[in-house]
Order: C-alpha cells, then structure tokens, then sequence
C-alpha cells in the first residue's frame, strides 16, 4: 500500500432521482472529483444485500451484490426500461435522505420490467454469467425466491423441509418458483455488469476501492441456509451462541450483535474452503478490503442466544494465525486493513505483527486526557497505520466539535493549535495528513464540514442509520482544489 489518501463515502449517498446512491453517473463524477483532488483510494461500505434494519454489515449474502445500487438511467439507456416507468414511481420526499421503505416496495418493481426485457433477449452474457457464477448464484437466488414466497419471514420460521433443504421439496419447489429464481439471477447480473464497469473506471482513473467485510453473516442469509455445517447451530438450525462485543465506548451494554457464531473448528477441517470462496468473492469487489472486527480471529465474543444484552458473554479462541496462512492464496495480490479498534490483548498484537497488515488510528479517539497511552495521538503513529479522523460509526467532526466531553475537545484543539476563527475540520485532516501514516480516510461529510444530520451509523441503534446522502448534483471543486495542495504538501501522491 503506497503512502496516500482517500475519502470514505457509501455508494448509497450519493446523489441520485431515485431515492439513493447507485453505480451510475453519480457514482463516476465522484471518481472524477476523488481524481481532481489527487486521491488514491475511495472507501466504501459493504455491498451486499441489506434485510431488515437497512444495515450493510447484515447482509443476506456475502457474494451477491444490493439491488439497490443499480442505477436505472443505465438500465434506460440499455433499453430495459422506460422512463416514465420510474419517474411514476415514488422514491422520496428529501434529497439528503433515503426512505428505505419505498426503496423496497418500488424498486423491485421497476427491476422485474427490466429483468423481463433482459431475459427474454436470451443473451449469451447473461447465460454465461449464470453458468459461470453458479456456485452460489443458485443458492441465494433460491433462498430469495423461497423468502418473498413466504412473504419475507426469518428462515426460523420457514416450513421444516424447506428450512432443511430436503431434496423432494427444493425439487418442487425449484419448479413452482422458477420464474422468480432466474429474476434473482438477472438481478445479479446487472449489479455485477455495473459494479464491474465502475470499478474499471475508477482503476484506470488512478482511484483504488477500499471494501469493508463484516466478520460475521446475518442469521436469516443465503450464507447460513446454505452452508449451516460451518456455523455453531443446533439441531433446528437455531444458533447456540451469537455474536457481539462486550460494553465500549459505543454501548455500556456491550454490542448484541446476533450473528450465528462460525464453526472454526468444522473450517478448519476443510481447509477453510467456505471463507476462501468468500476472500476471493470480496476482492473481486475490492483493491483493498477491511476486515471487520479484525479480533475475532485471535479471539471471539460468544453470547448466550437468549440474552437480552451482550454483558455477560465470554471470550472464546479462535483460529489465530493459522487462518491467514491458510487463506493467503484467496487473497493473493489484495491488500488488507486491520479493524483493530477496541480493547486488545497481547495475543492480538501478537496476531497483528505476524499478518504484517496495517491497524487503524481513529483521531476522534485520540484525546481523552484519562488516555495516558497515547496510541491514537498522530506522533505516535507508525507508517503502518491506516487513519480515520472517524469512520461511519463515529460522528461528524463537527458533531464531535460540538457534543464530545469540553476536555477532550479543548485537549484537541491545543494538539492542532485550532484559534477562534481558523476551519477546525480542516486544520484536524491536514493534523493525520502530516503523520507518517501510509494512508488516511476523511468521511466526505467532514470535507464538507456537516455536523449530526449527516451522521451514517449510531451502534445499538436501529431505525435512523445508513440514511443520509449527498444532496447536491455537483461535487464541488473548492474541496477539490484545497485537498489535491494538502496531498501534494504533505506527499500523499506518491
């Protein structure tokens, strides 16, 4: 990873008609602006489909890609649709935020249009596609079909012979279902077709992706439906633990994640040949991927399934250093960042030193006075540091600015020398700008300078999150000016 710098912002907020970010134009002008402003790398959330709470990181699989992304001006241009059969349609009343809920009932309207025209053209790339990807293309588009079939219940709830796959009735029901498992396919494959196109365009434009892979897979996934051997389940496919985290600084009641918590030693077994599938899937999405909760491969947090909140759960190990030995040819020529945020013990240091992969700084951390370690303060930073000034679960700067604990926010402004009238997001960036760093990510929202209306996530809550967007058609170029003199200051452009 080269010494650089980049902007954090979903595809989701982007701006768009439709009601959220997709792959389309929007998606392109970013990349020029990411171009004009000598940035290296562009970070995004997950990609994958969101199910209940609009959430990226519980996704109901880890290789197929949200229909929500696809940008339908394309599927115009392409003759999939027509325009009148959007604009009919309603996407929302506010430009800077996304009502997931029309998302969900009006998109799929439109997509099963285009996905008609697309399959009845018969085309060889579609067919190819199908072929080539079917190794889980088939099981996510028959978990689909299965799950809008049953009106969208958990798959704790779907009938036993389905919910265990037994031959007679996936049989039957491959065959009642049809039309709508080839839709779920033809949908993969226009997200795929754009993805691809704007990936390329942004690697040739000099910008890198960065990607984010959550650990864990959500409990109602094609993932856990199809693969349940290599999940901690019991005999009715419920798991007997779940994930989460212990009380933080997010949650004084510790993080009560939910996810089913991964067989290690089932993976081990097989040469860890479901997460191989799913390293290689990752970096064809990305050129660098986060890997979430980086801790939980030295050690995980195991939490009874029936409690109420993540306080009384229990370390336990997990595969260590011999899981990235194993899956290194998965991960060939990707580059990976560390989220190794949180309390650390010795063993994951230990693990950190061993991968070799950079850890993360978040500066919004860095000055509480009771810290006497230090560790998030930019002089104490090694060239092995990837640095956030905060990432989607913190709040703007200037939120933070303006509700963080007076002592911290005075201790920061006397690190960064910040007066009365200086731009105190600015003087912050150019502070993790100047470290030794490789690399720092600025949210875009703290380019702009917007405080908590423009905040993505709030851990442990549910409801108000992954909404807000960029509302304006235009990336501005005073932004972009001013940040290409900051990389080429400080040597960001090698």
């Amino acid at each position: 990873m080269k010494r650089g710098a980049g902007i954090l912002l979903p595809i989701t907020a982007l701006p768009s008609n439709y009601g959220i970010g997709t792959m389309g134009k929007c998606a392109k002008d970013f990349v020029d602006f990411l171009k004009e402003s000598k940035q290296s790398y562009w970070q995004i959330l997950p990609l994958g489909p969101t199910s209940y709470g609009d959430s990226p990181y519980s996704s109901v699989s880890s290789f197929a890609g949200n229909p929500y992304l696809i940008d339908l001006d394309v599927l115009i241009e392409e003759g999939l649709l027509e325009k009148k059969e959007i604009t009919k349609q309603k996407w929302g009343s506010k430009k800077d935020d996304i009502d997931y809920g029309l998302i969900y009932n009006n998109r799929f309207i439109v997509l099963r249009k285009a996905v008609k025209r697309l399959l009845k053209k018969r085309s060889k790339d579609v067919e190819s596609f199908i072929q080539k990807e079917n190794s889980w293309l088939d099981d996510y588009a028959l978990y689909m079909a299965i799950k809008n079939h049953l009106n969208d219940i958990s798959i704790a709830d779907w009938p036993k012979e389905l919910k265990y796959k037994e031959p007679k009735a996936i049989k039957e029901i491959r065959e009642e279902l049809k039309e709508d498992i080839q839709f779920y396919k033809g949908v993969q494959y226009l997200f795929f077709k754009q993805w691809e196109a704007l990936k390329t365009y942004a690697n040739e434009n000099g910008i890198q992706i960065i990607g984010d892979l959550p650990i864990y897979v959500a409990r109602d996934s094609a993932d856990v439906w199809a693969s349940p051997e290599q999940f901690q389940l019991d005999k009715k496919r419920n798991p007997k633990a779940v994930a989460g985290v212990p009380p933080d600084y997010f949650a004084v009641d510790g993080q009560l994640w939910g996810n089913p918590l991964y067989d290690w030693k089932q993976m081990k077994k097989e040469n860890y040949r479901w997460w191989k599938k799913r390293l290689k899937q990752q970096f064809r999405f990305y050129d660098v991927l986060r890997l979430d909760h980086f801790r939980g491969f030295e050690s995980y947090y195991a939490v009874d399934a029936k409690a109420e909140t993540a306080k009384n759960g229990k370390w336990k190990k997990g595969p260590d250093y011999d899981f990235f030995e194993n899956v290194q040819d998965a991960i060939g020529k990707g580059e990976i960042i560390a989220e190794d945020l949180g309390y650390l013990t010795p063993a994951v240091y230990e693990l950190m030193d061993k991968t070799g992969y950079p850890g993360m700084k978040v500066l919004e951390f860095a000055f509480d006075p009771n810290d006497t370690s230090g560790k998030y303060l930019p002089h104490r930073y090694t060239e092995n540091n990837v640095v956030y000034i905060g990432t989607h679960d913190n709040e703007p700067l200037q939120q933070w600015f303006e509700e963080a604990d007076p002592t911290h926010v005075k201790k920061a402004k006397e690190y960064f020398d910040i007066h009365a009238d200086d731009d105190i997001n600015y003087k912050m960036i150019q502070g993790a700008y100047r470290s030794v760093a490789k690399l720092v990510i600025v949210q875009f929202q703290d380019i702009l300078g917007l405080g908590k209306e423009a905040r993505m996530n709030q851990p442990s809550t549910i409801g108000c999150n992954w909404r807000w967007r960029y509302d304006k058609k235009v990336f501005p170029k005073k932004y972009a000016k001013k940040y290409e003199k900051l990389v080429k200051m400080y040597q960001r452009d090698e």
